[in-house]
């Protein structure tokens, strides 16, 4: 615990200065994961060839949606523990020794800004620098599997990396911000030293 507040604690990017103006993504959490919202179509990306709506259950392909949400976890914490009550000791022990990756993707209709999901601005490039990084993660579709998420609205896919303790989903998240030059600390293996970074 005293290795991760000390390491989330060193910043990467430690120049960086959000702008007044520019690109609003969020970084979200549910206290023990995180993750990136971007929108769903801006001038620099439209996320709908890797992330089709398509994807998700019958009857839920057809909504609005505005944003979508990408994170990176293990396989089998992610597929077989829809709350933290039925996780398993062999699981959590599976995942921090090594184990598959799988990206998380939730599809958003104007989501709201609250305590835990935190509104942050890019330059431009930052944010091309961001969508090229999170497509360095997306496998081709003949390559992935889509697997059900928790609910309608979201969806797992098969993804590169290996997942243990000093690469979790949490690192995943500031390696992630930290490619796009935002400033993040070094070493995040809890949502916490991923949130503290950001307003």
């Amino acid at each position: 615990m005293a290795a991760a507040w000390i390491g989330s604690s060193i910043p990467r990017n430690g120049d960086w200065r959000e702008p007044g103006r520019g690109i609003a993504i969020m970084v979200e959490t549910n206290g023990v994961h995180t993750a990136i919202v971007m929108p769903l179509v801006n001038a620099q990306k439209d996320w709908r060839a890797e992330f089709p709506a398509a994807d998700l259950p019958p009857g839920a392909a057809d909504r609005p949606y505005t944003h979508v949400s990408v994170s990176w976890g293990e396989r089998e914490v992610f597929l077989h523990t829809p709350t933290w009550a039925d996780l398993s000791p062999g699981t959590a022990l599976g995942a921090v020794v090594g184990g598959d990756g799988l990206l998380h993707v939730a599809h958003y209709v104007r989501p709201a800004p609250d305590g835990n999901a935190r509104v942050l601005h890019l330059r431009p490039a930052e944010y091309a620098r961001l969508v090229r990084r999170i497509e360095s993660q997306v496998l081709p579709p003949a390559r992935r599997a889509v697997h059900r998420g928790y609910t309608d609205r979201d969806v797992f896919y098969d993804a590169p990396g290996t997942y243990h303790l000093g690469n979790t989903c949490n690192q995943w998240t500031s390696d992630t911000l930290a490619a796009a030059g935002v400033r993040t600390g070094w070493w995040t293996p809890f949502a916490g030293g991923v949130m503290k970074w950001v307003d």
